[in-house]
């Protein structure tokens, strides 16, 4: 039967996104960590990824996990996409691969990318954790690279409390890809019984106000940050391809409230927003940068602010990482040190109300 709901699954992702082969594993890092050992295997003379200095530390924790290396990039403020004037001269010879990552939902310029590494020989991987169901240029997110992943993490377009899917129309990407998920492990009854039941936790207090409720319970892990320097890399569970029944209703109906909501909060707070076409964009949480004075004037790590879901997003850029901060010494990323410094992030979920809406207005004007 879990081969059967697994099976089923993967068709329907395949026939949504129009791709030719579809993968699942179990978190959305752990397919980024497949993925890289796939093209290590396929060019194993190339060990550095390049990523921007602005992103999920899930995506280092992958890399590490891969045993590749970590090769960093300024973003552009603007979009929190690459710096583009910086960005060819970040890649070399030893460049296995770039990832751009689509943060909050917003489109990476996939043409210049593409571009840029195709004539070069590196691989172009798209991190769509944060975008799944969203476009760039009539194309789904996370199909327009050599190969794109996606999570079914918690606070994602659609979640399952946890998962990864992996994408890619190159065989030779998929038969390397396939290699290295025929020999993990499926996981265990106690692990998938104890993700059933904290998605059902989850789900009871996904309305803002109840944030506060699951923030005081540090085993539902909410809102964390984390550099994992070894993380499980499993395969799916039919128990959570259960859970997605109906899935991409839910993800069209999500997507439609958060391109709704964007719009509604890029024309109240245009003047803190960094997005210029945010009435077409599903934002997983729109990013706002306040003025230095307001940011002062106002605590936002408050209760009162964390009641509406108001919050900062990753702590530091990648360089200043803890754990890998040393293979950065003497290196400066400051538009990701600024974006890590300032950045506020907005929620969009179906869930908001108008009231709830107009809270969240008011906390910033």
């Amino acid at each position: 039967m879990d081969r059967t709901y697994i099976q089923k699954l993967k068709d329907e992702i395949r026939e949504y996104l129009g791709v030719k082969h579809v993968f699942l594993v179990s978190s959305g890092k752990a397919a980024l960590a497949v993925i890289l050992s796939a093209l290590k295997s396929i060019n194993p003379d190339r060990k550095h990824v390049l990523i921007p200095a602005y992103t999920c530390f899930s995506v280092p924790s992958a890399i590490v996990r891969a045993r590749l290396e970590i090769s960093l990039c300024d973003i552009d403020p603007s979009t929190f996409d690459f710096d583009y004037s910086l960005l060819e001269k970040s890649i070399n010879e030893d460049t296995l691969c770039v990832v751009p990552d689509h943060l909050f939902g917003i489109p990476s310029d996939m043409d210049k990318i593409n571009n840029l590494c195709r004539d070069k020989g590196i691989f172009v991987i798209e991190d769509a954790a944060q975008a799944m169901g969203g476009e760039y240029n009539g194309r789904k997110l996370g199909t327009i690279g050599d190969a794109g992943f996606f999570s079914l993490g918690r606070g994602k377009n659609i979640t399952c409390g946890s998962g990864g899917i992996i994408v890619t129309n190159s065989r030779k990407i998929a038969a390397a890809v396939e290699n290295e998920i025929a020999g993990l492990e499926s996981p265990g009854i106690k692990e998938t019984v104890r993700e059933f039941f904290m998605v059902l936790a989850l789900g009871l207090f996904i309305h803002p106000a109840a944030y506060w409720f699951p923030a005081g319970l540090p085993f539902l892990k909410l809102g964390e940050t984390v550099f994992y320097r070894d993380f499980p890399v499993k395969k799916f569970s039919g128990m959570k391809a259960g859970l997605l029944k109906n899935w991409r209703k839910r993800l069209e109906e999500s997507n439609d409230a958060r391109r709704k909501n964007t719009a509604y909060f890029c024309g109240r707070l245009r003047s803190m927003l960094r997005l210029s076409n945010g009435s077409s964009i599903p934002c997983l949480r729109l990013p706002a940068m306040p003025d230095e004075a307001g940011t002062k004037e106002r605590n936002f790590s408050s209760p009162d602010m964390a009641g509406l879901g108001i919050s900062r997003m990753y702590p530091t850029a990648i360089n200043e990482v803890e754990e890998i901060r040393e293979r950065f010494d003497g290196m400066a990323f400051p538009s990701a040190e600024k974006a890590a410094e300032s950045l506020l992030t907005i929620p969009t979920h179906q869930l908001l109300t108008e009231k709830d809406k107009e809270k969240i207005v008011e906390a910033f004007l």
